[in-house]
């Protein structure tokens, strides 16, 4: 271990013990908007059924999440964050640099990024093409959906959406941005993969904030306004909202299990080791989120909208949380 991080985990060590005496007896989770109903429902379960206090589970979006979780180990930083993305070696390494040098990666299942709309409102079914080229920053800015396609309906072009720090944003805009760019732009990768991923800002897209829910309300009283989410507010309010088609497959529990479904991403939330024997029931706590009666193939999560893991890698996952691996920087590779 390099000079550095010996003395990053020294500090470590003085934080945690400095704050031991006073600890918080209540787990703090932060993060990601669509792992908050799962995190939430495990929370809920956990306070009911163990000794231990409800965990506090706030919506931050998975970067504004991640970057509470690295901002430093002691019981005024959060245990846990959630994130519908993978943490990424720049948060890995601003982590490592303020004394949060392990951390245990737990992948929860899969969900979809949807675009729906309210039930009253017009049927869609788009390409990511049709998408990007409707949204795109550096594209030609249509104001109408029959100006990208004769087949979409004559109505404004408005998409309520994630803000930047949203791991549901990052998602959209590598899985239907930036593959988008590409079928419509000829494959110009290095383009798509940065500047042609860019949605824009003058009023075809308005950032909605890091809840979902509000989103789906605004649908409602809008039902020519589409938004971006994931599956699990559409399963949640299929009564009142309906998703689109993309790239002629629709969002389903059954499309995004099987690989079907275009749009579709992992989720995960992160154990702070150096917190847990700390704050009371944190390995505890993520013991029964990967428990099988929680996110297993019948789990009470699933009826949430989650897509659960295999089960060979649900049981990997398990053996991880029982053990706290640590993550080792290799993830990227």
């Amino acid at each position: 271990m390099s000079y550095v991080k010996m003395a990053a985990s020294a500090l470590a060590i003085a934080a945690v013990s400095a704050t031991a005496a006073s600890a918080r007896d209540q787990i703090r989770i932060v993060g990601s908007s669509t792992v908050f109903p799962f995190s939430t429902a495990v929370a809920e379960q956990f306070g009911k059924t163990t000794d231990f206090q409800t965990p506090v589970v706030e919506s931050t979006g998975s970067g504004g999440g991640l970057k509470l979780f690295c901002a430093g180990v002691g019981t005024e930083h959060p245990d846990l964050t959630n994130a519908s993305r993978r943490m990424k070696a720049k948060e890995f390494k601003l982590c490592a640099e303020n004394g949060v040098t392990e951390i245990t990666e737990v992948k929860i299942g899969y969900d979809g990024i949807v675009v729906a709309n309210d039930k009253g409102g017009p049927d869609f079914s788009v390409t990511r093409a049709q998408l990007w080229t409707a949204l795109a920053a550096n594209g030609p800015k249509p104001t109408t959906w029959d100006e990208v396609d004769p087949s979409l309906p004559a109505i404004n072009i408005e998409v309520l959406g994630p803000p930047p720090s949203s791991g549901t944003r990052d998602a959209f805009e590598e899985l239907v941005m930036q593959k988008g760019c590409a079928k419509a732009e000829a494959g110009d990768k290095a383009y798509c993969k940065k500047e042609g991923s860019h949605v824009r800002e003058d009023g075809a897209y308005v950032e909605a904030g890091e809840n979902d829910n509000l989103i789906v309300s605004k649908l409602q009283a809008n039902p020519n306004a589409l938004g971006v989410f994931g599956f699990s507010f559409l399963d949640q309010n299929s009564d009142a909202i309906k998703g689109s088609m993309v790239d002629g497959v629709e969002p389903s529990f059954e499309n995004i299990a099987s690989g079907d479904y275009p749009v579709s991403r992992s989720m995960y939330f992160y154990i702070k080791i150096a917190h847990v024997g700390v704050v009371p029931g944190i390995q505890e706590y993520a013991v029964e989120f990967m428990a099988d009666g929680a996110t297993g193939e019948e789990g009470y999560t699933v009826d949430k909208g989650l897509i659960p893991l295999p089960a060979a890698d649900h049981k990997a996952v398990q053996d991880a949380v029982a053990n706290l691996t640590p993550m080792t920087g290799n993830e990227w590779n």
